[in-house]
């Protein structure tokens, strides 16, 4: 299990467990984590599981904590982009990211 904590604009935090395997966005939307929509369900085709990843984290959070070219297209319709974005739906849980903290945008579109 890697504990992940998700925090909001307005500074609370919920910190949940996920399975190796699931996405960062399966993970809170199993835990019912506020202003993760993943309206497309995890296919790469919306942007309203968008995240910030804590700049400790970007290495770690696969692709070389880079978004892939897919991710970046969908970026472009998610709001308040930022270096740190990522979409949670592309983020895989390992191990390794036992600890990951994310922050949710005040909005997703």
């Amino acid at each position: 299990m890697a504990n992940i904590t998700f925090i909001q604009s307005d500074g609370t935090s919920q910190t949940v467990e996920a399975q190796p395997g699931v996405t960062v966005m399966e993970a809170a939307k199993l835990n019912n984590v506020a202003g993760i929509e993943a309206e497309c369900g995890g296919a790469c085709a919306c942007a309203t599981c968008h995240v910030y990843v804590d700049p400790a984290w970007t290495a770690k959070a696969g692709k070389a904590g880079k978004a892939g070219d897919m991710e970046e297209d969908m970026l472009d319709f998610a709001f308040d982009v930022r270096e740190e974005s990522r979409l949670s739906c592309q983020i895989k849980v390992t191990a390794e990211l036992d600890g990951l903290v994310v922050k949710v945008p005040e909005k997703q579109f």
